[in-house]
C-alpha cells in the first residue's frame, strides 16, 4: 500500500541580500552617542593635561587623551558604515584611502628595460 500525503505549497524562498538592515540601522543609532562620549573623554582629558578642567577619573591605557580621540573616531565610522548599510546604499570609499598592498587588482605591469639602453 502507497500513501502519499499532499501538502499545499508555501512561499518560495528567496535569498536576500540585505537581511539585516534593521538592526544594522539600530546598531548604527546607538553607537553614535558612543562615539560622541569617546570624543567627551578625550577632550575632558586634554583639557585637564592643559589645567583648564578639574582632574581626570580614569587611569591606566584610557587615561590618556589619544585613545579616547581614536575610539570616537573608529565608533564613528562603524556607526556611519551601519548606517549606509542598512538605509541600502553602498560605501564608496576614495582611492587615496585605500592600502595598494591591499588592492584586489594586480599591480600595472612595468615595460621592461633592455641592458645598456637608455
Amino acid at each position: 500500500m502507497l500513501v502519499r500525503i499532499r501538502l499545499p505549497r508555501g512561499r518560495s524562498l528567496q535569498r536576500k541580500d540585505r537581511k539585516n538592515r534593521r538592526l544594522a540601522l539600530a546598531l548604527g543609532a546607538l553607537l553614535i552617542p558612543a562615539a560622541l562620549m569617546a570624543y567627551v573623554l578625550g577632550f575632558w582629558r586634554l583639557a585637564s593635561d592643559m589645567g583648564l578642567s578639574g582632574e581626570f577619573a580614569i587611569a591606566g591605557l584610557f587615561s590618556h587623551w589619544q585613545v579616547w580621540i581614536a575610539i570616537g573616531v573608529v565608533v564613528q565610522v562603524a556607526a556611519s558604515v551601519l548606517n549606509r548599510y542598512g538605509r541600502g546604499s553602498e560605501l564608496n570609499i576614495r582611492r587615496t584611502l585605500i592600502f595598494k598592498m591591499f588592492s584586489a587588482r594586480p599591480p600595472e605591469s612595468v615595460p621592461e628595460r633592455k641592458v645598456g639602453t637608455r
